[in-house]
């Protein structure tokens, strides 16, 4: 395999030309595959590198929905994990000197959702707007635990991830990067965001109920 074939695919035509590549290998090479597409992907996830639409679907297209699915899950949180490490110790002062307008906002949302903070993580998980790899990188500062935020990024992520390793694994029949989200595909993440919300919010009524009543 030349390395210089390979590089991290940006858009569809690129995709498809390193999965042929890789293709080509993974029959006797299934080990260095495997421990190559990982790697990238933790890579991408630590250093906060857009793209990771192609990642997941490359390992729908390399190794099936049912492998690359949960696969995908686990790498996502353990990348965003040593995204929010690397943060933690090495970037929480050019974080505040960059994008302090963009932390103050979250800071005060996480310190209304204080009570409920794992349910209104994974709303920010699912709502398919929600720039994920910045909150990766805010989350220290916003001393966010680091359990919880892992959690909230393994199974908030669940959905997206599905959705792009399943359409990857038809990679021949999709045209452009929009087929994976649809305008109906992001009307359901954003629903299913809302819907995580729901048992925070009633958890913090039963505890006002029971204050009143104390």
């Amino acid at each position: 395999m030349n390395s210089s074939e390979l590089s991290f695919p940006s858009n569809l035509e690129q995709l498809r030309s390193v999965v042929d590549i890789l293709q080509e290998y993974k029959s006797d090479n299934f080990g260095y595959i495997l421990l190559l597409f990982c790697s990238a992907y933790l890579y991408k996830q630590t250093f906060a590198i857009p793209g990771s639409v192609f990642m997941n679907l490359l390992g729908g297209a390399l190794f099936g929905p049912w492998l690359a699915f949960p696969m995908c899950c686990v790498l996502s949180a353990f990348g965003a994990t040593l995204c929010y490490l690397l943060s933690h110790f090495f970037g929480r002062a050019l974080i505040m000197k960059y994008a302090a307008n963009r932390v103050k906002p979250l800071q005060k949302m996480v310190q209304d959702n204080l009570e409920s903070l794992f349910f209104f993580l994974l709303f920010l998980r699912l709502f398919p707007m929600s720039p994920n790899w910045f909150l990766n990188m805010a989350s220290p500062i916003l001393d966010v635990p680091i359990i919880q935020f892992f959690f909230s990024v393994l199974i908030g992520l669940m959905p997206y991830n599905f959705i792009c390793v399943q359409t990857g694994s038809l990679l021949s029949e999709i045209t452009s990067v929009r087929d994976v989200l649809t305008t109906g595909t992001m009307l359901k993440l954003a629903t299913m965001a809302v819907v995580a919300l729901v048992p925070g919010i009633v958890f913090r009524k039963q505890k006002k109920k029971m204050v009143k009543e104390t």
